[in-house]
């Protein structure tokens, strides 16, 4: 006969476990809902604040990546069609690596920044400072780049209601919510999949992966492929390492 103390003790994991899964298939459903959901004519809309936050994401990375090889992040412009760009500049003398990494660095550099978000929400407390950090550093984009009407006001109410969860929200929804979206930054590189394995970019001029294929020859197509895998093994393997001492296999 067991314990009563063992006994609840191993009902107790055992439930903590069913909460644990339940958390992570809701985190895998809602990541393959998004994907499927931006492929689809007005799914941006259904999506529409994982769409504007997959653009700040996005743009921002491009924006971010300049700055820290050397160049300058001069404003980032969203509209509300979901659309957006960062305009950045960067000496005439700078090698195809560095530019190629600044291309490279809007569909990578979320799924880069989503997985440390997910890896992260082992811990309670670092789950509420990377909300607190999220939602302050969307706040300082606009006071620094974001120069759109509408960006200036959609990013900021995006800020200040991941900043304010970071305060006010009980510990255990702060972990899914960083999850949350830790996930949906992973996935931004699905925002615009065909954008991924296209030439040209419209008014824009040429897609990331494009000016990747000038810098570094192979084409375009390829790297798209390149980074779709990327992105989803980077998911994978951070949902892995967040889940990793919990009894459930990702």
């Amino acid at each position: 006969m067991s314990e009563p103390g063992k006994a609840f003790n191993s009902g107790t994991t055992q439930a903590s476990v069913t909460v644990e899964r339940m958390g992570l298939t809701w985190l895998v459903g809602a990541a393959v809902a998004t994907a499927v959901l931006w492929q689809i004519p007005g799914g941006d809309y259904i999506l529409y604040p994982f769409t504007i936050l997959a653009t700040w994401f996005h743009e921002m990375a491009h924006g971010l990546m300049a700055v820290l090889l050397g160049g300058r992040f001069q404003e980032l412009q969203i509209f509300s069609s979901g659309s957006g760009f960062a305009r950045y500049s960067f000496p005439g003398n700078w090698d195809p690596i560095r530019r190629a990494l600044v291309a490279a660095a809007g569909p990578m550099g979320p799924p880069i920044a989503g997985a440390i978000l997910i890896m992260v929400s082992r811990s309670f407390k670092a789950a509420t400072l990377s909300l607190k950090i999220l939602g302050g550093f969307l706040l300082f984009s606009v006071l620094v780049w974001v120069r759109s009407l509408f960006g200036i006001i959609a990013i900021s109410i995006l800020g200040i209601i991941i900043l304010a969860m970071g305060l006010k929200a009980p510990r255990w929804l702060q972990g899914f919510i960083i999850q949350f979206l830790g996930v949906q930054a992973c996935i931004s590189t699905y925002h615009q999949l065909d954008y991924l394995f296209s030439y040209n970019a419209g008014s824009l001029g040429l897609s990331d992966t494009a000016q990747i294929q000038q810098q570094l020859l192979l084409p375009y197509w390829f790297w798209g492929g390149l980074m779709a895998a990327a992105s989803l093994v980077i998911l994978v393997q951070s949902l892995r390492f967040a889940y990793r001492d919990k009894g459930i296999e990702v």
